[in-house]
């Protein structure tokens, strides 16, 4: 079973003001009141086994709705889920479906195929986004001068071996003059770009970022990265494997970054235990 719902309008605020008391009742009440209303925005989220973070994430984009004051579309794509994360994302009003290959690209796109916002924004289950991030998003995109982009991303926790590590990726992604964390852009160019490389097992969103930059540049549109709002992440995997684990093993990075290796992307992302 799915159910659609759609928040951030202040004239059904009442309902959604404090994530923490969203209730099913208040999930149909306000779906009444909208069930005619096209969201501005599409907030699509791939989930595998998220029961212990994408409530955090629901609940950030529902306030980032409000504090934007527009109709906000949350899609969470299921993928293999055993937990409870179908529960929870109903719970919170979000339209659920389906993709049950071990493919990232794929289940971003699944859920962008649902999207109906005239606007597109992707989030991982284990990140949240700051109140503001919907409201620049909308910002830039009516302005029309932008192709779209990526955000600023800040980890939850610091250390060494993280700082170093975000360094190396940072110089990555400028080498190109991209970012990711969040991607935002309207509906229409991602069909035109065909979505997420369903060839690519791994680093889809660097591929992602790079064809979106040549998008804006054949429509005199460039790429920009936001930075007066962010996303938080979870630092799960540096949990996992070790604040250096990047750094320490450099062909996991080059295997992540080639995209045709099924055991890095089983053991980092398919199989990587929630």
């Amino acid at each position: 079973m799915t159910q659609q719902g759609f928040f951030g309008a202040k004239k059904h605020e009442n309902h959604f003001r404090n994530a923490h008391l969203i209730t099913i009742f208040d999930f149909y009440s306000n779906l009444l009141l909208m069930r005619n209303t096209i969201p501005k925005i599409s907030v699509c989220i791939p989930a595998h086994n998220e029961e212990k973070f994408i409530e955090r994430c629901l609940q950030s984009v529902i306030s980032a709705a409000n504090y934007a004051d527009i109709e906000v579309e949350i899609i969470v794509c299921l993928n293999r889920c055993t937990d409870k994360t179908e529960e929870i994302a109903l719970k919170y009003g979000a339209v659920v479906v389906r993709e049950d290959e071990k493919s990232i690209a794929k289940v971003r796109n699944r859920a962008v195929s649902k999207a109906r916002g005239e606007f597109i924004a992707t989030i991982d289950a284990d990140s949240w986004m700051s109140e503001n991030m919907l409201d620049e998003i909308v910002k830039n995109l009516d302005e029309n001068n932008t192709i779209g982009g990526g955000v600023a991303v800040q980890p939850e926790r610091l250390s060494i071996g993280i700082i170093f590590s975000g360094i190396i990726i940072a110089l990555m992604l400028a080498r190109n003059w991209i970012s990711a964390g969040l991607f935002w852009l309207r509906k229409t160019d991602f069909v035109q770009l065909g979505g997420f490389d369903e060839s690519i097992l791994t680093g889809e969103d660097l591929d992602f970022a790079y064809r979106l930059k040549e998008l804006g540049k054949k429509k005199g549109k460039p790429f920009k990265t936001i930075f007066k709002a962010k996303i938080f992440t979870s630092c799960r995997k540096f949990d996992h494997f070790g604040d250096w684990y990047l750094l320490r093993s450099p062909q996991i990075t080059k295997q992540f970054l080639d995209g045709k290796n099924q055991e890095v992307a089983d053991k980092y992302y398919h199989e990587f235990p929630r």
